[in-house]
């Protein structure tokens, strides 16, 4: 125990009654992480915890983005029966190419509102079943794909408030050059978007189309079947960092070349059906490093073997992408996991949630739930196990974060219908989980931003009005989050910048203080977006404000 037992006993005070109700051998697993384990940083007292927000969504959330104006989008596919949420004014579906239901007047998307806990249905024509997607620059979604009659389809929804009427808009001629089913989404710094892969194409395109339309990519034509929905990552040199299966390049997506591949990483294989997840983590400092986490996974044996339920992998790697002799750090996780999604805190340490710790993804074919997060220090590379909740969160469940800096959790569906029977129904609830820097015991130190600007422009001067309960003890750190869209354990999009800025200064004698900041560089770093901006006073953030970083 003596690797990381220092971290653990830190942290006893905070969750004591957590670590007593562990079983054994996950006390005795937290001892495995990791090579470079030292004593964490200053970090938010309290404790994590759980709470059910809403009893009924209508919809299994499969898809979630949340958008800048407040509501949160929830996505299933159409072509799975009736929901459990009525069309608003008798509107209905009358779609022949639908194989379960050609009539359907129930809803299967909805606006989850956060600040009610309701929902308001809304239309969507076709089948975006295992689609992708990401917020363009002006803040509208733009998704992608789909099956059947999906499979080509560019919706688009521009946000509003809770009150709103917004809704899906169809294209019937602006249209994919490729069928995408399981395809990856990434905003680039011209504002379009870079869609790859899925079953039906190994080649990429863009969104306004680029050129010829279709381009080829060795890297997935060599993956087969582990390379569906893989990792894309905007690097700071503005080239396109991509994942799929256990290999990886860099790659220039403007000249279509290949710059370097990176070592294979070892372990299991860690993109669908074997569920993996990634994230870039923060930049910082002068943004030219870049590192990339990747966890969990499945048994290469696990994908139709539903009877054998092959234990799911425990292993991270860490790689700086920006080195030319970039290689694999390796390290376990306290908890093995397929199908965990990875959240970036506004504290840009990483929580991974939900999944299960046996099997693969697909129908019925993973056991065993990851009841309890795992939060991961990327400074010292230590974990923390987190209460658990009670509901199982395993194929097609959804988290995200939102501004308040709680963790929103929903979806989980495992079956091909609505099947609200057997070990893992259908799940309908939706429930926060919310990190121990919102403990009220954190309040005396919790910043709150009441100045901010609505717009941030590349490596221009802003400042920031904070106000606190107490005086700070040092710097009050300002970062940008992005809202990344959210499906199969992975965040298209995810991304954290972490700004320059002055120490505060008082204002007027005031518990008031202004902290000056420069934004981000260039549209490589942050591409032009609505992100959320959060103000960090020892370990603990404030509530993220929006704001469109743009020219």
């Amino acid at each position: 125990m003596e690797v990381c037992s220092h971290v653990v006993q830190r942290r006893l005070a905070c969750t004591q009654v957590l670590f007593l109700l562990l079983a054994p051998a996950i006390l005795l697993q937290l001892q495995l992480v990791g090579p470079s384990c030292v004593e964490a940083q200053s970090l938010a007292s309290g404790n994590a915890s759980w709470a059910l927000l809403l009893e009924n969504a209508g919809i299994a959330c499969m898809h979630m983005a949340v958008t800048y104006m407040g509501p949160v989008i929830f996505l299933d596919r159409t072509d799975i029966g009736p929901s459990q949420i009525a069309l608003p004014n008798g509107r209905c579906r009358n779609d022949s190419q639908d194989q379960t239901d050609t009539y359907d007047c129930s809803a299967h998307s909805v606006m989850f509102d956060p600040a009610t806990n309701t929902v308001r249905p809304l239309y969507i024509a076709t089948d975006t079943w295992c689609s992708s997607g990401q917020f363009l620059p002006n803040g509208t979604m733009l998704q992608t794909g789909g099956y059947n009659d999906g499979v080509q389809k560019i919706r688009w929804l521009s946000p509003c408030p809770a009150d709103g009427t917004c809704d899906w808009v169809e294209s019937d001629t602006n249209v994919l050059q490729a069928g995408r089913w399981y395809a990856t989404n990434q905003l680039l710094p011209d504002g379009s978007q870079f869609i790859l892969g899925g079953q039906y194409s190994n080649a990429y395109e863009f969104v306004p189309a680029n050129g010829a339309g279709l381009y080829n990519l060795e890297l997935l034509s060599s993956q087969g079947y582990f390379d569906w929905y893989p990792f894309v990552h905007l690097l700071p040199d503005g080239n396109l960092y991509i994942f799929a299966n256990r290999d990886s390049i860099l790659f220039d997506y403007q000249t279509g070349v290949v710059l370097q591949s990176y070592p294979t990483i070892p372990g299991e294989p860690r993109n669908y059906p074997c569920a993996g997840s990634s994230v870039l983590l923060a930049l910082d400092g002068d943004y030219t490093d870049a590192e990339v986490l990747v966890c969990g996974g499945a048994s290469i044996m696990a994908p139709g073997n539903v009877s054998a339920q092959y234990p799911a992998s425990q292993t991270c790697g860490q790689i700086v992408v920006t080195s030319p002799n970039a290689s694999w750090a390796m390290f376990e996780m306290p908890i093995r996991r397929n199908m965990g999604d990875m959240v970036m805190l506004p504290t840009s340490d990483i929580l991974i949630i939900n999944g299960a710790q046996n099997g693969a993804q697909g129908w019925d074919a993973a056991t065993n739930a990851a009841f309890n997060p795992v939060t991961y220090y990327p400074d010292t590379s230590t974990f923390v196990v987190e209460p658990a909740t009670t509901i199982a969160r395993v194929y097609h469940s959804t988290a995200s974060l939102l501004p308040d800096g709680r963790i929103l959790i929903a979806g989980s569906n495992c079956h091909l219908t609505y099947t609200f029977t057997g070990e893992f129904p259908t799940e309908l609830r939706v429930e926060a989980f919310s990190p121990e820097y919102l403990d009220p015991v954190n309040d005396p130190v919790r910043p709150q931003i009441t100045t901010a600007p609505e717009i941030v422009t590349y490596n221009s001067a802003f400042t920031v009005e904070i106000s606190l309960a107490t005086a700070p003890t040092g710097n009050i750190g300002l970062t940008l989050s992005s809202a990344p869209f959210t499906t199969h354990s992975y965040s298209q999009g995810q991304r954290q910048i972490k700004l320059p800025v002055t120490a505060p200064a008082p204002i007027n004698g005031t518990n008031a203080y202004s902290v000056s900041a420069i934004g981000p560089i260039s549209e490589t770093v942050a591409p032009p977006s609505y992100y959320m901006l959060f103000a960090i006073n020892n370990g603990v953030p404030s509530t993220g404000v929006w704001v469109n970083v743009q020219s």
